[in-house]
């Protein structure tokens, strides 16, 4: 009997999935025959290429909101970010006022190595006029960049001086660093800032913790505040750090898919000492990943607030164009059974990308009385059977609100139409040589440089010129924000990103609690014994 059944399970199963087939089969000659009619009989000329992209698209726009379709630039531009390197001239650049102002130069790459410098501003690209004309920015990026081993040619306007200097250079491979910042936060903590989950990600992340070890590091804080994700496999390498031998990280299933798991291999890199993640509304999906791991494991702080609730894992399903399409094949569950995907609906992207801003709407990004989770969405940690919740991002232990008071409306202009970067340059552009005589080292220009009158004076000034009212009030409230930003941009140019990290950091109410929290070992302890 037994037999029998299994035989007429396994021939239920054959004809179900050959029945499936032949629907799929079916559709598709319905959308082949559909182009071929349209290509060949309508009444005027058509663009095949455009008309399936369209097709394309609105089959994924009837899906979730993270599949997707991008044409082959596009898809060179969206995997860029998330690779090693790339071949150009090694610059990072600001558009400031129709003109490309160098940022910084990476080291040992091609323009450092003729002798471009921050600050410069380039005015042409081989015979190509780029400043003053309105020209995209990423037909500005195309010019520079090129294969391996090509030439361009660029003039540079340098300082106060009228005239262009014209350099060569051999564009080569540009590593793309992930890492914004590793430093000593304190004596014996360390902090890291990713801003993304790239290939070179977890090879960064060691270097870092090498570095900060040799300087004194016991505790660390990963920074992933704004960092929206990348690779599945560099998440489950960084957490793998954290934890101990075997323990879960993640699993992934899906209707097609069956459940993969990940798990903590040997011995990690920091799997002692104290560990605080900062995290807010942007973190989303890698950055899940590694926060939902460390809480569900019971081994450190999650703080800030609650992150995006990205749980759908895409495949990506490279096109012979070079074009190609995201599909969600799978949602990743952390090791307590958590679902981390916030609520859709299928075929509506729009209502879905609205999300934090009714979030903050609502009052969640400055009040967590204002969260609020089913019983059916709470979830018990691994190892002190905390509370935690599933369904909608992963909700810290530690909840810092975001403080909206100093970012006035006078200040979202003048940031948002680039005036902040615009002084920064400008003071440079007059002061570099004096500056660089005078604070030699980054330590004594943390202490010692302060942002004047006279430079926030010029700011004014050309806020006005920009149309921008100056309003008292507001200006008063943002001013402390505004000094902190514009000695932060000048620290970066005259040091690094660094630097930038370091000085702007000043004003982190998240890294602030991060330190107490970290520094006090009874507290630290409470928060992950304790029952939410």
């Amino acid at each position: 009997m037994n037999r029998i059944l299994s035989i007429f399970i396994v021939c239920t199963l054959l004809y179900s999935s050959a029945h499936a087939q032949q629907r799929t089969d079916m559709e598709a000659r319905k959308l082949s025959m559909a182009l071929y009619a349209i290509s060949n009989l309508y009444v005027d000329k058509t663009d095949e290429k455009k008309l399936v992209e369209d097709a394309i698209v609105g089959m994924l726009e009837k899906l979730d909101p993270h599949s997707d379709y991008s044409d082959p630039e596009e898809t060179k531009e969206l995997t860029e970010p998330l690779d090693s390197n790339f071949d150009g001239i090694g610059i990072q650049f600001n558009m400031l006022t129709d003109t490309l102002y160098v940022i910084q130069v990476i080291s040992g790459g091609p323009s450092e190595k003729v002798g471009l410098m921050a600050g410069d501003r380039i005015i042409m690209v081989d015979d190509s006029l780029i400043a003053g004309v309105k020209m995209k920015t990423s037909d500005i990026m195309k010019r520079l960049k090129g294969p391996k081993g090509t030439e361009v040619r660029v003039k540079v306007k340098r300082g106060i001086s009228t005239e262009l200097l014209e350099f060569k250079i051999i564009r080569g491979k540009i590593p793309v660093y992930s890492l914004d910042a590793a430093y000593m936060a304190d004596a014996t903590t360390g902090y890291i800032r990713l801003n993304r989950f790239a290939a070179s990600s977890h090879e960064e992340f060691n270097k870092a913790l090498v570095k900060l070890r040799q300087q004194g590091m016991k505790h660390l804080i990963l920074d992933l505040q704004g960092n929206g994700g990348g690779y599945l496999h560099v998440a489950c390498a960084l957490a793998d750090e954290f934890l101990g031998k075997d323990r879960l990280i993640v699993y992934t299933k899906g209707n097609r898919q069956p459940r993969e798991e990940a798990d903590a291999t040997e011995k990690g890199g920091f799997e002692n000492g104290r560990l605080v993640i900062m995290v807010d509304e942007a973190s989303a999906s890698a950055s899940e990943i590694v926060s939902g791991a460390v809480q569900d494991w019971d081994r450190g702080v999650i703080l800030g607030r609650r992150t995006f609730g990205k749980g759908l894992v895409q495949k990506p399903i490279p096109m012979p164009d070079g074009s190609m399409i995201r599909l969600t094949v799978a949602r990743y569950y952390t090791p307590s059974g958590r679902y981390i995907q916030k609520p859709y609906k299928n075929g509506q992207a729009k209502e879905y990308n609205r999300d934090l801003i009714e979030r903050y709407n609502r009052g969640e990004l400055m009040n967590a009385d204002s969260i609020h989770f089913p019983d059916s969405l709470k979830f018990s940690t691994l190892l002190n059977k905390r509370t935690v919740y599933g369904g909608g991002g992963i909700m810290p232990d530690i909840f810092i609100p975001f403080d909206s008071t100093r970012y006035t409306d006078y200040h979202r202009k003048v940031a948002g139409m680039g005036i902040v970067n615009r002084v920064a340059m400008n003071y440079l552009d007059k002061n570099r040589k004096e500056l660089g005589k005078k604070y030699p080292a980054f330590k004594t220009y943390k202490a010692k440089f302060e942002v004047t009158d006279e430079i926030l004076q010029e700011l004014q000034k050309l806020a006005t010129d920009e149309k921008i009212e100056f309003n008292e009030e507001q200006y008063n409230r943002s001013k402390p924000l505004i000094s902190l930003q514009l000695k932060a941009l000048i620290a970066r140019d005259l040091f690094d990103m660094n630097e930038y990290f370091q000085t702007i950091n000043d004003d982190n109410e998240s890294l602030k609690e991060a330190l107490r929290i970290i520094n006090d070992e009874a507290a630290y302890r409470k928060v992950l014994r304790k029952s939410r």
